[in-house]
């Protein structure tokens, strides 16, 4: 198949934020009542969905947006001092002479992704950055992307590290990749079936057309 827009999820596909999320989950856990993640146990929450990792934690549904909201403007103070995913920094340019349209695809705020975007110099290969502030609104936003710039769904490649991320392409009908690089283990997102799965970066390179 060849895609001609690819779309990205940004925390943990585009920018390693494990850590610094972590950090910010432990910094304004208590204040919900919430116990604190050391790093060896974030290898155990990979093979989670984030259906499972709220249950796990204890997360009371309530308080989500509310926690989301804290920890997205809480980010916004480091997040431009993270780095990229190492070798995606190299393979973008490449890849985006291959295709069409680049976009961006998350759960952050628009403004968080802008400033780390910036602070790599990567701004300008991306056509548009959208976010969703709800953590399983992304399918709908995948649907107003195709209208939006009148696109065959086949002509589509949806990316991200997350089940959520290959879960919400595949409700919108579009294809999906899976990078293991991120928050899901490589053998929880080949449970989903994804079109596509792919270890390295530099993988990326050979599903756009040539």
């Amino acid at each position: 198949m060849i895609y001609k827009t690819i779309i990205f999820d940004f925390d943990g596909t585009i920018a390693d934020t494990m850590e610094e999320g972590r950090r910010i989950f432990n910094e304004i856990g208590p204040a919900y009542g919430i116990r604190q993640i050391s790093r060896e146990e974030m290898e155990g929450f990979r093979s989670y969905t984030i259906n499972q990792f709220i249950e796990e934690m204890k997360i009371p549904k309530t308080k989500i947006p509310f926690f989301i909201a804290k920890g997205t403007l809480a980010m916004k103070r480091s997040i431009s001092g993270l780095p990229l995913i190492p070798g995606v920094g190299e393979i973008l340019p490449a890849l985006r002479g291959q295709v069409d349209r680049f976009g961006i695809l998350t759960s952050n705020a628009v403004d968080n992704v802008e400033l780390f975007l910036d602070s790599h110099g990567i701004r300008g290969l991306f056509d548009f950055v959208s976010s969703t502030s709800k953590l399983t609104g992304k399918s709908r936003h995948l649907n107003a992307t195709r209208k939006q710039y009148q696109l065959e769904a086949a002509e589509m490649l949806y990316v991200g590290d997350e089940v959520r991320d290959l879960q919400a392409a595949k409700k919108a009908g579009i294809p999906c990749a899976g990078v293991t690089w991120g928050f899901n283990s490589r053998e929880r997102l080949a449970a989903e079936n994804p079109d596509h799965l792919v270890d390295t970066p530099a993988e990326l390179l050979h599903l756009a057309r040539h």
